[in-house]
């Protein structure tokens, strides 16, 4: 029986454009899905966009046109960075799709009416977060650390909740014995130490009055719209075909799997795995098994800010470096489980010392040195060196288990190592001073091979540039192998 992988990007809000940050997410979670593929799971993999916000509506008050007009050009933007990104997504979900807003209404409609309530209620509201706070939730300043700077309204109004509170043990039990298991171990404690601290009921529904009649509206009330967080995480289950429980993909990819992995930033992991976790067991559903929780990107040391002005436009950093040099900075120069910074210096750094001195180099030399050899006929020998393979063997078995751990900059760091051992082997062997042919035709195999496998590993990291050094290595039979000279992989910038 084949394996199966769901993978799950956030759907962010489409009130701008992308910036830097989401293309951090969009990379990460791509790497995912390769490399599942690659261990042969039957893997889908989704993404979309999250239009039902209020405050989607005020950035298209702001700007004078419909919320519609809005959504759409930002969910275009989304979606077209995905493809200049090389990201491998099966489906891209848009929340304001009617079939989304049925599997919405579906959920609440499956949600246990012991778990809903309507009252009047009074809180500190973030809109960035499109949440209320209760004050000990607030930093020193009396402020919302995912939106430090922007004050928080006071908001008095009739809503809906979710008896939360009733899941605290269930909770606490899925998550200590690692049926959701939270990646890294730091995240896993904060979210228990978030449950612990004593989970409060949380409003699900806004009034239509301030969603301007924007978004999913509460079944059989027509003057509550649901919540934006509680539509919003309902795509994972919609873009399968909820509320339809026999629709195939829902049946193989969340009914019948046991690998449903998210992919989240750090300010959305209450969200995920405690709310989202309550409304699933609520309507009778399977919790996902997986999420990962990533940092967030700084630029040049600051919070990424349209106020600051130092938001970062990935399709122009793409256009000026290329896609699998953007591709490798966001895996390698971020840290996995932590907050990592982004500045053109180190752009700089990592693409001439990794990528144009490190792989770039190494694929040219390797190539050059088997294009000048010609055809190498492998026949009954034994041309492949033991410390060549054991070393091969050793590095895939460490990529596995970083993959595996989602330490995608480790995982590379491992990778690059069997560069530096193939650079190690080209100075000690020298094959341009053997006499020999079949001596320099056997040096020269251990190399390709290495390269070959170099590029095998690479591809889920970066698909294009794999693809141009495996298109380089063939063979013309069973019995022999050829290459080509490649093309400049990565010039070195300035």
């Amino acid at each position: 029986m084949n394996k199966k992988s769901y993978i799950t990007t956030t759907i962010p809000y489409v009130n701008a454009a992308p910036h830097i940050g989401h293309a951090l997410e969009f990379v990460q979670a791509d790497v995912i899905a390769r490399f599942r593929r690659v261990k042969g799971d039957e893997t889908y993999f989704l993404s979309g966009s999250d239009e039902n916000a209020i405050k989607n509506v005020q950035a298209a008050e702001k700007e004078g046109i419909p919320t519609e007009e809005l959504v759409q050009r930002n969910a275009d933007a989304f979606r077209d960075l995905l493809k200049k990104l090389n990201i491998s997504v099966d489906q891209f979900i848009r929340t304001s799709e009617e079939r989304h807003k049925i599997g919405a209404q579906a959920l609440w409609s499956a949600t246990k009416k012991e778990d809903l309530y309507k009252k009047k209620y009074q809180g500190l509201y973030c809109q960035g977060c499109e949440t209320f706070y209760n004050k000990d939730e607030l930093n020193e300043a009396g402020e919302c650390s995912e939106h430090p700077g922007k004050k928080l309204e006071v908001i008095e109004e009739e809503n809906y909740f979710f008896k939360l509170s009733n899941y605290q043990k269930w909770l606490t039990e899925v998550v200590e014995k690692d049926e959701l298991k939270i990646v890294p171990q730091s995240k896993k404690n904060e979210v228990l130490a978030f449950i612990k601290r004593g989970l409060e009921d949380f409003s699900v529904s806004r009034p239509v009055e301030r969603t301007k009649n924007w978004g999913v509206r509460v079944p059989n009330e027509p003057g509550q719209t649901m919540y934006v967080w509680y539509d919003a995480l309902a795509n994972y289950i919609t873009a399968l075909g909820y509320p339809d429980v026999n629709a195939k993909l829902f049946k193989t990819f969340w009914l019948e799997n046991d690998k449903k992995i998210h992919v989240l930033g750090k300010g959305v992991s209450r969200f995920h795995a405690v709310y989202w976790l309550a409304m699933l067991k609520s309507a009778g559903l399977p919790i996902p098994n997986e999420e990962f929780i990533h940092g967030y990107i700084t630029v040049e040391g600051q919070k990424i800010s349209k106020t600051v002005g130092n938001v970062i436009d990935p399709f122009d950093v793409i256009s000026r470096y290329g896609v699998d040099s953007v591709r490798y900075y966001l895996l390698r120069e971020i840290p996995a489980y932590e907050d990592g910074d982004f500045s053109e210096e180190k752009f700089k750094d990592r693409y001439n010392g990794d990528l144009a001195n490190g792989l770039g180099n190494f694929t040219a030399r390797v190539l050059t040195l088997g294009a000048q050899v010609g055809e190498i006929k492998i026949g009954g020998a034994v041309l492949l060196e033991k410390s060549v393979e054991e070393k091969i063997a050793t590095i895939q078995k460490e990529m596995d288990i970083k993959l595996n751990e989602y330490r995608f900059h480790d995982a590379l760091s491992s990778l690059w190592e069997l560069i530096r051992f193939g650079d190690g082997y080209v100075n000690d062997k020298k094959p341009w001073e053997i006499a020999d042919p079949e001596e320099k035709k056997r040096v020269i195999f251990n190399l390709i091979t290495i390269l070959d496998n170099v590029a095998a590993f690479l591809l889920p990291f970066l698909p294009e540039t794999s693809e141009k050094i495996t298109k380089n290595i063939y063979w013309k039979n069973e019995e022999t192998l050829i290459t080509a000279k490649p093309e400049t992989l990565f010039p070195r910038i300035k």
